[in-house]
């Protein structure tokens, strides 16, 4: 579980970005930005493996052995296709797009940040997913969303997603929190003691917390901020600086912090809630009342794919039931296709997760990285993008 999680964390702190506008299959539309969509023909029919596919994926993703011996979901592949795989790890989504773009590889393990950009850019081709036959046992919650399709043409596969959670420690926190005021009350007995995620991308934190108690600024999307919105969201975010014990981006590190008691309440993931109450420290996670953001990766395939037919037959078989319970529950994610919750080895697992919850997810923003076209549909102003929230988040933490 603690190696599943270092794998997790390299990937659930990237960004996802969501878009808006497009056209149909193989035609131009206009995107973020005003960026237009290439004229690209999604593949018409599947042919026999070339032999290999040449992968560019999160660390975790790809598993064939050598990192765990009972961790393998890459040798069957082999075996039932003939299609050998050739994988590269990235450490950001800025890596994915510079290795997609020397047409070296078939498919990525695309967070959003990076998808939009590899599809208006020109670098990944439409999914023709009536060639996946996994495809529809996808959950719909997942299918033909702003980070994976544009104007409902898939561009990719989804894989699986997460949320933000509130976490605190039972012990201390009384009574239970609900909301995350926990943590945004200037007046809260737990000053020193709270800690947040160290990410530009937590401003989209307060936003949304904003958009659930001040209507009056209007925030219809905590990724899409004017220069009204953002400064709410900034002020109360550097007031907040003021309760802060420590901001963690290293699992570990939030585990002792809240397992030796000096975090009690802050944000965290589940996977860290469960690795905390494993080694006994009296926490529980929850959902608070305003909802949260979360993440969502998908897989997609390049416009200049060498290997296109071993492509297509990885994909389906990356969010095959056995395969996709396997990432999940290796990663620590809620699964893409909805039969992998009757193969995972923890029964209890895509409860857990909330995998087959829609409901739950309804409530949660994905990670969206911030343009200067405003991500809700405005016109009329410019919204702050994400070189603003990294300048912003330097400053709000001195």
């Amino acid at each position: 579980m603690r190696h599943r999680f270092v794998l997790a964390a390299l990937s659930a702190g990237v960004l996802v970005l969501a878009g808006c506008g497009g056209g149909d299959s193989g035609t131009t539309g206009s995107g973020p930005g005003g960026l237009s969509v290439p004229k690209i023909d999604k593949l018409a029919s599947l042919g026999a493996g070339e032999g290999e596919v040449n992968i560019v994926s999160w660390a975790g993703y790809v598993e064939d052995g050598s990192t765990d011996k009972a961790v393998d979901w890459v040798s069957d592949f082999t075996k039932e296709t003939g299609c050998k795989v050739n994988n590269k790890v990235a450490a950001t989504s800025d890596e994915m797009v510079t290795l997609m773009k020397t047409g070296e590889y078939d498919v990525v393990s695309a967070s959003g940040d990076a998808s939009l950009r590899l599809i208006y850019g020109g670098d990944v081709a439409p999914v023709n997913t009536d060639l996946i036959a996994n495809y529809k046992d996808v959950f719909d919650g997942l299918k033909n969303k702003q980070w994976n399709s544009v104007d409902n043409v898939a561009y990719g596969i989804p894989h699986g997603r997460g949320a933000n959670l509130l976490m605190y420690r039972t012990d201390v926190v009384k009574p239970a929190p609900t909301s995350w005021s926990a943590v945004f009350d200037a007046n809260s007995p737990y000053k020193g003691k709270i800690t947040a995620y160290d990410s530009p991308i937590y401003i989209a934190d307060a936003a949304l917390y904003l958009m659930k108690t001040k209507p009056e600024l209007n925030i219809k999307n905590p990724y899409a901020l004017d220069d009204t919105q953002f400064k709410a969201a900034t002020d109360l975010l550097t007031e907040q600086n003021k309760l802060i014990g420590e901001y963690w981006s290293d699992y570990t590190k939030e585990v002792q912090s809240f397992k030796a008691g000096n975090s009690v309440i802050g944000t965290t993931w589940q996977i860290i809630a469960n690795l905390a109450q494993a080694d006994k420290a009296p926490v529980e996670a929850v959902l608070p009342t305003e909802g949260a953001t979360g993440w969502s990766d998908t897989w997609m395939i390049s416009a200049k794919a060498k290997h296109p037919n071993c492509g297509y037959l990885w994909m389906n078989h990356i969010i095959s039931p056995k395969a996709n319970a396997a990432v999940a529950e290796w990663f620590g994610e809620a699964p893409a296709n909805k039969l992998a919750c009757q193969q995972t080895s923890d029964k209890s697992f895509c409860t857990t997760f909330h995998a087959d919850d829609e409901a739950y997810f309804q409530n949660i923003w994905y990670w969206t990285t911030p343009i200067a076209q405003c991500l809700d549909g405005r016109t009329d102003v410019t919204c702050k993008d994400y070189s603003a929230w990294t300048q912003a988040w330097t400053t709000i933490k001195g």
